[in-house]
């Protein structure tokens, strides 16, 4: 038993020994691993930077490369875009050899509009509310024939002599009328005379008075139908005061002042009654009938102003004022009639000329004002996008800029949004920009 006891104690201090010889065993072993791994540690972190920084330069180097190359691409295609991603793809730079070659110019875009005139052709006619057509309103056989073509009459001038057999037998029954007329008028003034001195009683003189009457309103139709065959009130007269003209003549006078536009008939011949073989027109105001386009419609209106030219006298303008608009459109032309009237003292102008018209449709002057109007050609399609093309920051650069467009008319069109009145852009050679951009354009999606 004790000597189990003396075991233990030796034990224990044997064991004690042997765990601290053992940990500093291991603080040693420790103490010498912690060098090496650190030097190592440095050396790996040495190569690491060393190789960073090689391939940083051959980075740089690469970097530096590519950059000489692009720069070197982009010499090379000076005349389509300027670069990609944030370059501007409607951008595009000519190079000197490239300007020289291209006609391009620049102009400022003027103020209007391009309704401001409508081009039309037309054709000159005589006033209709100034033509006279004259003829016999009866059967009648040409007797002499006073007026000839052009001749210039005035107002009541005989112009041709006719005998109408019907003509003669109203004119007889006309003075029946009127003798009849006479005699009962005479009666009526004596049984009035009668009956005041109460000779005449009451009756008789209401039964004379009724004939009267009755005679004065056959005169005045048989004096009714007479000016309706063209006899005037001075021809009636005159048919009571007899003389050796015969019955059966008739006169036809001009109705009104003008010139003599036609003359259909001659000695001898025979007419109808519904024939007007006598023109006589007053030819001072002539109408300009006016074929105008359906496209001008929006903007065509009476009261508005038009000048013209005639093509026997091309250095004259002559001027008009539209004062009617036809409700329908001819459906082969597809044109609207427009008249037009025209004062023509001078007796210049003639029925029948074509003519050269040019109507003032155009908006009012604050309007033009603020409208730019640049040449259709200036007018460049890019996919969808209409557009022109105005000068860049550089000489020989030029950017597409897109463009709301208007009316177009005579080679000009009207730029509602996108310029101004006044700005500069390309008004001459801007398909030929178009084709450099699009063409740079497709080299740059194939590049890529």
């Amino acid at each position: 038993m004790n000597r189990q006891k003396s075991m233990r104690h030796i034990r224990i201090p044997v064991l004690l020994l042997a765990a601290i010889f053992l940990l500093t065993g291991c603080n040693s072993n420790s103490g010498d691993a912690e060098g090496p791994q650190t030097a190592g540690s440095a050396q790996a972190q040495e190569s690491d930077h060393a190789d960073h920084d090689e391939a940083r330069h051959e980075g740089e180097e690469h970097g530096d490369a590519e950059k000489g190359a692009h720069e070197s691409a982009q010499g090379e295609g000076e005349g389509g875009h300027e670069g990609h991603g944030e370059e501007n793809p409607d951008r595009v730079k000519l190079s000197a050899e490239q300007f020289e070659q291209l006609d391009i110019a620049t102009g400022p875009a003027e103020s209007g509009t391009a309704n401001a005139s409508i081009q039309a052709p037309a054709t000159l006619h005589f006033d209709a509310d100034r033509v006279a057509r004259v003829g016999p309103r009866l059967q009648a056989k040409v007797v002499e024939v006073s007026a000839d073509l052009g001749e210039a009459v005035s107002r009541g001038e005989t112009l041709a002599v006719l005998d109408s057999v019907a003509l003669g037998k109203e004119k007889a029954a006309y003075l029946t009328a009127a003798a009849r007329f006479n005699t009962r008028q005479a009666a009526y003034a004596r049984d009035r005379k009668l009956a005041a001195d109460q000779i005449v009683s009451d009756s008789d003189l209401a039964e004379s008075r009724a004939a009267y009457e009755q005679a004065k309103a056959e005169r005045r139709a048989k004096r009714a139908e007479l000016k309706l065959y063209g006899l005037d009130n001075a021809a009636v007269d005159a048919i009571s005061s007899g003389g050796d003209e015969p019955l059966s003549r008739l006169e036809l006078s001009s109705p009104r002042d003008g010139v003599v536009a036609k003359r259909d008939l001659v000695a001898g011949q025979t007419l109808s009654a519904n024939e007007t073989p006598i023109h006589v027109v007053d030819n001072t105001r002539m109408w300009l009938m006016i074929d105008v386009a359906e496209q001008a419609l929006p903007v065509l209106e009476a009261g508005q102003k038009v000048r013209f030219t005639v093509r026997p006298l091309p250095d004259e303008t002559f001027v008009g004022t539209i004062d009617w608009i036809s409700p329908q459109l001819d459906e082969q032309a597809r044109t609207v009639r427009a008249r037009a009237v025209v004062e023509n003292p001078d007796g210049l102008l003639r029925a029948g000329m074509f003519a050269d018209a040019n109507i003032d449709a155009g908006a009012s002057s604050g309007e033009r004002s603020r409208i730019a109007l640049v040449p259709v050609d200036a007018v460049q399609q890019i996919g969808e996008r209409e557009g022109v093309f105005v000068p860049a920051d550089h000489e020989g650069a030029y950017t597409f800029r897109p463009v709301s467009t208007g009316a177009e008319n005579q080679g000009q069109v009207e730029i509602r949004e996108g310029i101004r009145a006044g700005d500069t852009l390309v008004v001459r050679g801007a398909f030929d920009l178009k084709a450099a951009l699009t063409a740079g354009g497709r080299s740059a999606a194939h590049s890529h």
